[in-house]
């Protein structure tokens, strides 16, 4: 079985940042690629970032480029989320998730996209 664990959300101010973790455990996964995604209140779930597992190949949301970082710690199996700037419409549930197959040289921007998903943790930025 695999588990992917997200931490580090929390309430924060407009302006300040928080780093998410994603610790993937449980048997071994082969992952082509791992993202984040965030579902707002009343929202349907959307696409933050992505990033080739192996090759470090990034992609990014427009609403979060140039102040979010994802990133990953092959030798922990840990995907990262650095947010800095945070501001109110950032506010939602965020996951991570994994994909174990190929995906033929496009980012994996879609939901479908992804084989296995975290259970989500809150994010609230305050104005």
């Amino acid at each position: 079985q695999v588990q992917l664990v997200e931490s580090g959300g929390g309430l924060v101010q407009a302006g300040d940042s928080l780093r998410l973790s994603c610790a993937v455990s449980g048997r071994t996964l082969s992952k082509n690629a791992m993202g984040w995604f965030r579902q707002a209140p009343g929202k349907e779930r959307e696409f933050v970032a992505t990033i080739s597992w192996i090759g470090g190949s990034k992609d990014y949301a427009d609403s979060v480029k140039d102040r979010f970082t994802i990133s990953r710690d092959i030798a922990k199996n840990t995907l990262y989320l650095q947010m800095n700037s945070l501001k109110p419409e950032d506010t939602a549930v965020y996951y991570c998730a994994a994909r174990t197959s190929y995906s033929g040289g496009y980012y994996p921007t879609q939901q479908n996209d992804y084989d296995y998903w975290g259970q989500g943790i809150q994010v609230t930025v305050s104005s």
